[in-house]
């Protein structure tokens, strides 16, 4: 009884955490605003917001006594910051500056097989030829929909530059899971973010103060910056990573999938966005291949973003 009952709080805790994720596409896109409308700069927010996860974390890593991270440890953390606390952010806040979230959330929705290929590569670890499989059919489902959308708005025929960003988004937050992933075990998954926080307190802090806005911010776009800054690269890893510990990896990764239709979903009140009949299509025929493609792979449950 007792297990059961950890492991329904492990589910939800785990969905808390999705849910969290999934709005960080809409409120960056508050946050940075678009081309016609620009608020806040993608590097200001890129630092701004590690520099507000760099505080809290030091605030939980002193309250914890938490130990200086040994030095065959650090270079995993320094992978993890480069790619989750910088290059994801970045490029995905200049990709959503000149497309919808919920276009971005169709292609952000191969992170959890672009997190089990790079596992597969980095950690040696063995995919059967299925995966392999499913993880090319997802990239081309993502392609054909980059195409699609292109010819739709007008583009002609071809991947934007927008979704250039948003693959090398994904390619940046799959490297850095993994490589968190590695320290996991040893130090403890609260740990590895907040000490990839303030690892990179250094460089957010100048950052954040040198690309500081010159003009007039609307109070939307500061809330949506508090937002990603204090929950998206903070509190929610420790919804998703309590809820994998009791519920159990392979039980609770699975609300995953949902990601992508929160996100969806979410940008309709945020963002005015329409619900999108060909976006909605695309988003479930890309989860289904993440479904089936992990099924076949043991992906490794570390970070998120």
């Amino acid at each position: 009884m007792h297990d059961m009952k950890a492991e329904t709080k492990g589910l939800w805790l785990g969905l808390l955490g999705v849910a969290i994720f999934a709005l960080t596409l809409p409120m960056t896109r508050l946050a940075t605003g678009t081309v016609e409308a620009p608020q806040l700069s993608p590097w200001f927010v890129t630092f701004a917001r590690a520099a507000l996860a760099g505080g809290l974390s030091a605030v939980y890593l002193l309250a914890v006594r938490a130990p200086w991270p040994q030095a065959t440890q650090r270079n995993s953390l320094w992978l993890s910051l480069a790619g989750n606390a910088i290059g994801y952010p970045l490029l995905l806040g200049w990709a959503l500056r000149h497309v919808t979230a919920s276009h971005a959330a169709v292609i952000t929705a191969l992170l959890p097989l672009a997190t089990a290929a790079a596992a597969a590569w980095l950690m040696h670890q063995r995919a059967r030829l299925g995966f392999w499989v499913f993880a090319a059919l997802g990239s081309a489902l993502v392609a054909v929909y980059s195409v699609l959308r292109a010819a739709q708005i007008g583009h002609g025929f071809g991947l934007t530059w927008a979704d250039t960003l948003l693959l090398g988004a994904v390619v940046a937050a799959a490297l850095g899971y993994v490589a968190g992933a590695k320290v996991t075990a040893s130090l403890g998954a609260e740990k590895v973010i907040s000490w990839v926080c303030v690892m990179a307190l250094p460089i957010t802090v100048p950052g954040a103060w040198l690309t500081w806005p010159e003009q007039a911010i609307t109070p939307v776009s500061w809330l949506a910056l508090v937002y990603v800054g204090v929950f998206s690269m903070w509190a929610g890893f420790f919804a998703w990573f309590r809820g994998l510990s009791l519920g159990g990896p392979l039980r609770v990764s699975q609300t995953q999938l949902l990601q992508p239709f929160i996100s969806i979903l979410a940008a309709i009140p945020l963002l005015r966005e329409s619900l999108d009949t060909m976006t909605l299509g695309f988003a479930l025929l890309v989860v289904l291949t993440v479904f089936m493609g992990r099924r076949m792979a043991n992906a490794p449950t570390g970070s998120r973003s």
